[in-house]
């Protein structure tokens, strides 16, 4: 199973405390693949670093970058699917270009990817991700 994080999950993933942590553990366990473009990895890094002392958020980065599941992706086409926030597209962009199953995320604004038949992009909350992983046992 491969897929793109939302920075919004990602950062609830982390912490050994949050109820989602299945998921961030499951990444060390290389127990499915996480797409990342440059972009997403800027973006991961700027959150962390306002939620945590910056060695913190650097061996969080370093750590992710280091498993051999983590794909880099750069796309180079976009696809501006998401209007409301645009800054969202960065996700959509590389889910598409790395035929990602998944994006993850808990942000409204990638419903309306439901409705658009092409080029199809997945959306599941994180809940339904905790779900999936938990199932696949």
């Amino acid at each position: 199973m491969k897929v793109v994080i939302d920075t919004n999950v990602f950062l609830v993933i982390i912490p050994s405390t949050s109820r989602y942590h299945i998921a961030y553990q499951a990444i060390k366990d290389n127990k499915y693949d996480v797409v990342i473009s440059n972009e997403i990895l800027m973006e991961y890094e700027e959150q962390l670093s306002f939620r945590y002392a910056i060695p913190d958020a650097s061996e969080i980065l370093e750590n992710l970058l280091n498993n051999q599941n983590i794909e880099l992706c750069n796309p180079e086409y976009k696809w501006s699917l998401i209007s409301q926030d645009a800054d969202d597209n960065k996700f959509v962009d590389c889910a598409i270009a790395s035929n990602a199953d998944w994006i993850v995320t808990n942000d409204k604004h990638f419903l309306v990817l439901r409705d658009i038949d092409f080029p199809k992009v997945n959306v599941i909350s994180i809940e339904e991700f905790i779900e999936l992983l938990t199932n696949q046992g």
